[in-house]
């Protein structure tokens, strides 16, 4: 028989099973054709069992084993009976793969991750590559959903219930050398070597996991320590996702309801909690987050003409300019850091150091890793080596006269082809580009703070800026394995844009009379990662400020400031940078309480307003601000929007982004609630933008523009 997607093939008794046959993309997925040929392929198998000697499965894939099923099934699952019988299906092909006599051996190189790890899970055994891309793991909940072709079963067997919970629940990939550790690989292969070695292990090898393992494996396994397990399990996931993400709960019930089962009722309940996760609303929402994501990695109508960038530097040192020569230096770019003074160096170094740092205490970098990147990085007062430079990004304080001066100078030190940027969150980069001779290859390029964590970065275009400078930003981004967002030059470009009515109308609504207490929480129970105050203690209330006048200056009336801000910076209230805001800070910049002075300052708390109110007050003006911002031709789409507040500044996932959630309350009812608030409120923070009124005219929705 014949294969489209898997290869078939017996050599001296030994059957070989490949994956990605005649598959011209980079990924192989369990799709519909794949599942249903290796269905044929195991039935196959098993009518052969006395003929040979073992199985084989590999990939024809360089860097890719399987990444699991493909997503785009999921949508067509419009019922639970759906998804509970597409999880079956997949359930019944590898219980008939697990229950083969002959031994069976997965050979691993490259991406193994869901619904791929739970069929090598479903081989006798496991071997995988040496090589830096193979990974393994279920990373579902991440989607949303459960594992659901059996891997919440099977795993804990493999490697321990604690273990397999940790990997469950928060979807990570481990490495060849952690997978061998934990027990999910029985041995590292060069990736050379992986299918002329498979046939050592047609002879299961004994358990090789230290004596330490197993005796924790035996400490576990009674029903009293599970339980306790679960409850220690389900603490920490309510107290990391504050209970807003149904799947790791849902995994919890599953896994523990299950602990007595046998496989058949065990994989009947995963099943059926699949197909429950797969239709609701929330899964759907960070499958939708998935695909922004995956199309973020390729620029839209790129041309082609980006170039690679190799070496790097950063112009200001401190706090930022250490954070971005960190990521440069991580790349292998080699940077160079200048600053004025030896003292901004320091710090600039110190943020790095602190970076990798955090990495060596992960464990995700070795020692000499760390010196070694820490020496590539040169820290130093003048233009030394710029002339080798193919990226630049200006760091220096947020002073437009005193940036051009920069940049009029560093443009007669460095190459004519090397791209220059400025990381300004909110100056003009049309004005900015106006000191320079050549500014087709200038832009802006605004990392979010702090940048080792932060993932958005804001690629942002002036009338002259080349295709070429804009594509090689955006491959480059991606190449740094952050999320890029091409924006045109605006007042606070796109995040700040809508970040701004967040904390502005937390101030209108503190003068009114709201406790700081309720506001705050209500963001939070909104599934903000943090409220206004919070959040403006973290940007600087200073920086807040300035911000605030050059968005007002730019847009007027509707970005109006409160009075809050000026009270605050009248006492020296900065925020986390002095340990003083709304919130007090311990030196490691940890929230200590409430800051008491400020509160007894600012208006006492007179008037109690619910919670859905509070929201509605809070994220109305956003998403009006967000359709102007469409309509104003700073970004293109809807997605570029909620790209940008998702990863700028951590809008809840789970909500599917600022204005797919407004798609799904209805842009109509949204309007109607605007209209209320512009007469009781405010007139210019809550009419509905025109784009607002065509869409709830025309029963439309953002996501179809």
């Amino acid at each position: 028989m014949t294969y489209k997607r898997l290869s078939f093939e017996i050599k001296d008794k030994k059957a070989f099973v490949g994956f990605g046959y005649n598959c011209d993309k980079a990924m192989t997925v369990l799709d519909e054709e794949t599942l249903k040929e290796l269905q044929d392929i195991v039935e196959d198998l098993h009518s052969k069992e006395k003929e040979l000697d073992g199985a084989i499965f590999f990939s024809h894939k360089d860097r890719c084993f399987l990444a699991g099923a493909d997503i785009n099934l999921f949508d067509t699952m419009h019922t639970a009976a759906d998804g509970q019988a597409g999880a079956e299906a997949g359930q019944t092909i590898f219980n008939r793969l697990e229950d083969l006599k002959m031994p069976t051996v997965a050979c691993v190189n490259g991406v193994c991750l869901g619904g791929g790890l739970e069929f090598a899970l479903s081989c006798k055994s496991i071997i995988v590559s040496d090589d830096k891309s193979t990974g393994l793991g279920l990373p579902e909940v991440k989607l949303g959903l459960i594992p659901g072709f059996g891997g919440t079963y099977r795993l804990p067997k493999k490697v321990g219930l604690p273990t397999a919970l940790d990997m469950i629940l928060t979807g990570k990939n481990l490495n060849a050398k952690k997978a061998k550790k934990v027990g999910i690989a029985d041995e590292i292969y060069a990736k050379e070597r992986l299918l002329d070695l498979a046939p050592k292990h047609f002879k299961k090898k004994a358990d090789k996991r230290s004596m330490m393992d197993k005796v924790q494996d035996a400490a576990t396994d009674n029903v009293f320590t599970k339980k306790i397990i679960f409850q220690k399990a389900r603490e920490s996931v309510l107290k990391k996702t504050k209970g807003f993400y149904q799947a790791p709960l849902k995994i919890l019930d599953v896994m523990e309801g299950g602990v007595m089962k046998g496989r058949a009722s065990y994989l009947t309940t995963e099943a059926q909690a699949f197909g429950e996760l797969c239709i609701g609303e929330q899964s759907k929402n960070l499958r939708h987050i998935f695909f922004l994501m995956e199309g973020s990695k390729k620029m839209d109508d790129a041309k082609g003409v980006g170039r690679s960038l190799k070496r790097g530097a950063c112009l200001g040192a401190g706090t930022m300019g250490g954070g971005i020569a960190w990521l440069m230096a991580k790349n292998d770019m080699f940077p160079i850091m200048k600053d004025l003074n030896q003292h901004g160096l320091e710090l600039g170094l110190k943020q790095a150091s602190s970076n990798f740092s955090g990495a060596v205490k992960r464990k995700r970098m070795s020692k000499d890793d760390f010196e070694r990147k820490m020496r590539s990085i040169s820290a130093q007062t003048d233009y030394r080596g710029f002339e080798h430079t193919d990226l630049v990004i200006e760091a220096v304080v947020e002073n437009m006269d005193i940036k051009k001066k920069v940049f009029a100078e560093t443009e007669t030190k460095v190459r004519p082809d090397t791209i220059l940027t400025s990381n300004t969150s909110s100056l003009s980069i049309q004005e900015m580009s106006k000191a320079l001779e050549d500014s087709s290859r200038f832009a802006g390029l605004h990392f979010f703070n702090p940048v080792h964590m932060m993932p958005l970065v804001e690629i942002i275009k002036h009338d002259n800026v080349s295709d070429e400078t804009v594509e090689s930003l955006y491959n480059w981004v991606v190449k740094t394995k952050k999320t890029p967002v091409v924006v045109n030059d605006g007042p606070g470009f796109l995040v700040n844009r809508i970040l701004m009515p967040y904390m502005n109308e937390a101030g209108f609504l503190l003068e009114e009379g709201v406790s700081i207490k309720d506001i705050d929480d209500a963001c939070l129970n909104f599934g903000m990662p943090m409220g206004p105050f919070r959040l403006l203690d973290e940007v600087g209330i200073d920086v807040g400020d300035k911000v605030s006048k050059i968005i007002f200056d730019g847009l007027g009336a509707r970005l109006a400031s409160n009075g809050i801000g000026k009270q605050m910076l009248e006492k020296e209230f900065l925020g986390k940078k002095n340990s003083k805001g709304f919130y007090l800070y311990d030196e490691k910049g940890k929230v200590t309480g409430p800051n008491d002075e400020a509160w007894k300052m600012l208006p006492k708390a007179s008037k109690k307003m619910s919670e859905t109110e509070i929201q509605m007050r809070i994220f109305l003006p956003m998403i009006n601000e967000a359709a102007t911002t469409l309509e104003d031709k700073i970004v293109a789409k809807a997605k570029d929007v909620d790209l940008g507040l998702i990863f700028g500044i951590g809008f809840p996932p789970f909500r599917g982004g600022l204005l797919r959630y407004a798609d799904t309350q209805g842009i109509a009812r949204l309007k109607e609630e605007m209209l209320k608030f512009a007469d009781s409120v405010d007139k210019d923070r809550y009419t509905p933008c025109e784009l607002i009124n065509k869409l709830a005219s025309d029963n439309g929705k953002f996501y179809e523009l």
